[in-house]
């Protein structure tokens, strides 16, 4: 990751983002040693479509996965 002072950021700041994008390296901005902000490239790829189907639990029947004491106590 490079890191690069704010002053030399504002003067070339066009350059820097087109070298961002065609890099896809991020740069630390800083203002006096200190981190003050990361320029990142922009991802441009798309999710695709069911990436979380497989993270969730279907249930047929949600009252009787409760139990029937729960699901009175809920109504």
């Amino acid at each position: 990751m490079k890191t690069l002072a704010i002053t030399d950021f504002k003067a070339h700041a066009l350059q820097i983002l087109g070298q961002v994008a065609k890099t896809k390296e991020s740069v630390v901005v800083t203002k006096r040693g200190k981190p003050l902000a990361e320029v990142i490239p922009i991802s441009t790829t798309k999710p695709e479509p069911g990436k979380l189907s497989e993270a969730l639990v279907f249930e047929d029947n949600i009252v009787s996965s409760l139990g029937e004491e729960v699901w009175n106590a809920c109504k």
